[in-house]
């Protein structure tokens, strides 16, 4: 797989265990304020319904790995016009955890997969900035518990 386009980490205070229950169970906190559907075995389904920016969405994907308390990765796109299936250009997230002493190091990455890889710079900030949102929240969640 090429370098990732997007990769952003936090450090959240809790061990990798607590982490990862936050992350895999039944309220996810992977996406803020969506429900996530999955069965978290790979290459199985998983979804994310909910609002963004005042907008309903239903992003769709497969789990592509699943290693407790160290890796989650999964495709990802959102349906456009009610249309389910796959587009050309589409992406792969991973969650990487590292321990560390008490703490937990978390790694995100987005890589590129289909057709069209390349992204303009203002795209890329535009992911930064979401998925820097995303760990965010992810950090305040478990912190929080």
């Amino acid at each position: 797989m090429d370098k990732p386009v997007v990769e952003i980490d936090t450090t959240i205070k809790a061990d990798p265990g607590t982490v990862w229950k936050a992350m895999s169970g039944k309220d996810s906190a992977l996406f803020p304020g969506t429900e996530v559907k999955t069965d978290w075995k790979v290459s199985h389904p998983i979804t994310f319904t909910g609002e963004w920016n005042g907008k309903p969405f239903r992003d769709r994907g497969e789990i592509q790995s699943f290693a407790e308390e160290r890796e989650l990765s999964f495709t990802h796109w959102t349906e456009k016009d009610g249309k389910t299936e796959r587009p050309e250009s589409y992406h792969l997230v991973r969650y990487a955890l590292q321990p560390d002493g008490k703490r937990t190091k978390v790694t995100l990455s987005q890589f590129n997969l289909g057709k069209k890889t390349d992204i303009d710079a203002k795209t890329k900030a535009e992911f930064e900035k979401t998925w820097a949102f995303m760990l965010d929240a992810l950090k305040k969640a478990v912190e929080a518990a």
